[in-house]
């Protein structure tokens, strides 16, 4: 009888330089926190809501960008 090693291979998120937050739309946060679902971001980016942001927390240029203009 022989015992084998079976490596995990790693998977971490692509390291984007520090961490932003982005614009989604309010009803999806809970869901998105409770369940594992994916929400869309402004920018079009696809994740799954794991943490709240802190005020002064840094946030997406480009959600930001489009946020500001839906807002004229």
């Amino acid at each position: 009888m022989s015992t084998q090693i079976l490596e995990r291979p790693e998977t971490k998120d692509a390291d984007t330089g520090p961490e932003m937050f982005h614009y989604v739309r309010k009803e999806k946060i809970a869901e998105s926190a409770v369940m594992g679902t994916f929400v869309i971001a402004l920018c079009g980016e696809k994740f799954p809501v794991t943490k709240s942001p802190k005020p002064g927390s840094p946030v997406c240029p480009q959600c930001k960008e489009i946020y500001e203009a839906m807002q004229v």
